[in-house]
């Protein structure tokens, strides 16, 4: 078991982490010591509800709370307005105030929706994650950043909203399908690419036991993983122009723009991420001077984790223009994190349409 606590300078929570294989069955204990609350609303998708919903009830009532559990569908087309306003509703008719809390429990979807949630209803609430998918545990559960999608793009309607407890059980992932395993282990690489060469070198030497699922490496691989995302995101809470954040959107760029088209239907976000490494690859040998030995082992790593190599066929001009509701876009230029070397991947910079263009091409967009 490990256990992290998180001082954000900006905000001022504590965020306390825990790690712990078969953790879930202390959620009602850790609930209750990090929001008090004796009142909680668990959001969780059905798939997710039908295997751990039940022992997430008994552990928090257990605990002296009062436990209500909220089922979405599953899968990104989930993270909406309009299921935000019916968890609204749902919260309003159930009693919750601001002594209680949210729980959110499942993957990087109901991280993302179940914190909106938590950061609006009643101007704000505590809420705790339990991530049990492998890419929400290395990635969506530290941060506070929460989310749903519009129909221009991903992530367009927000806020940052830090849970007050973050609970890590590595054992839910055995239930995890493969494909959701593989593409957890996309954010992982991404995060060794961006900033932690260590942790890039580990992945190459453990990749047999991570693709085949080995638990123990799983676990480590989320303690990293969940470590080396921390340290930036301490240092840069709010993702401020410029900071050091910026830098663990290498591959969102492609990636977010590959779900915004396939109607986020088509592609898991890891599969996206890592096609988008790909091509932040491509684009950094061209214009950061990365050089081509990196990028041969990153392209090992995805391939050695079964991950996509090959853009679906979707018309370069969609993908382009996805790309000006990112966030990082500017007037006919599109922002790209690119990295030199591996583990020191570099603010946002300006790259033209041409060169963009080019690189989606070579990586398998359409005409």
């Amino acid at each position: 078991m490990a256990d992290l606590l998180m001082r954000y300078p900006v905000t001022p929570v504590r965020s306390r982490v825990r790690i712990a294989r078969g953790g879930l069955d202390g959620l009602g204990h850790f609930v209750r010591a990090a929001t008090g609350a004796r009142r909680i609303v668990v959001v969780s998708d059905a798939r997710v509800a039908r295997l751990y919903g039940a022992r997430a009830l008994r552990s928090l009532r257990a605990a002296g709370c009062a436990a209500d559990l909220l089922r979405l569908p599953p899968g990104e087309r989930s993270k909406s307005p309009r299921r935000l306003a019916w968890l609204w509703e749902r919260c309003a008719a159930l009693g919750l105030d601001r002594r209680g809390a949210v729980v959110a429990l499942g993957g990087g979807v109901t991280g993302d929706i179940a914190g909106l949630l938590a950061a609006t209803y009643l101007r704000g609430v505590p809420w705790v994650d339990v991530p049990t998918s492998l890419l929400a545990q290395v990635d969506s559960s530290v941060g506070g950043k929460t989310a749903v999608n519009l129909a221009a793009g991903k992530n367009l309607v927000g806020a940052f909203h830090q849970p007050v407890g973050v609970l890590v059980d590595p054992d839910v992932l055995q239930t995890l399908p493969v494909r959701q395993r593989r593409a957890g282990l996309a954010e992982v690489v991404k995060l060794g690419l961006a900033v932690d060469q260590r942790l890039f070198a580990w992945l190459e030497r453990n990749a047999d036991a991570l693709a085949a699922g080995e638990p123990q490496a799983l676990a480590v691989a989320v303690a990293r993983s969940i470590r080396a995302k921390g340290r930036i995101v301490l240092a840069d809470e709010r993702e401020r122009e410029g900071g050091p954040r910026t830098a663990l959107n290498l591959g969102h760029t492609t990636g977010h723009a590959l779900e915004a088209v396939t109607g986020f239907r088509a592609l898991l976000h890891g599969e996206a991420v890592a096609l988008g490494l790909r091509v932040a690859t491509a684009l950094s040998a061209r214009e950061a001077g990365l050089p081509l030995e990196a990028r041969v082992r990153l392209e090992v790593l995805l391939d050695l984790f079964g991950l996509p190599w090959k853009l679906p066929p979707v018309p370069v001009g969609r993908l382009l223009n996805a790309m000006r509701c990112d966030k990082k876009g500017s007037a006919g230029t599109i922002r790209w994190v690119l990295t030199p070397r591996i583990g020191h991947a570099s603010v946002p910079r300006l790259i033209s349409r041409r060169l963009v263009r080019g690189a989606l091409l070579e990586a398998g967009a359409s005409e």
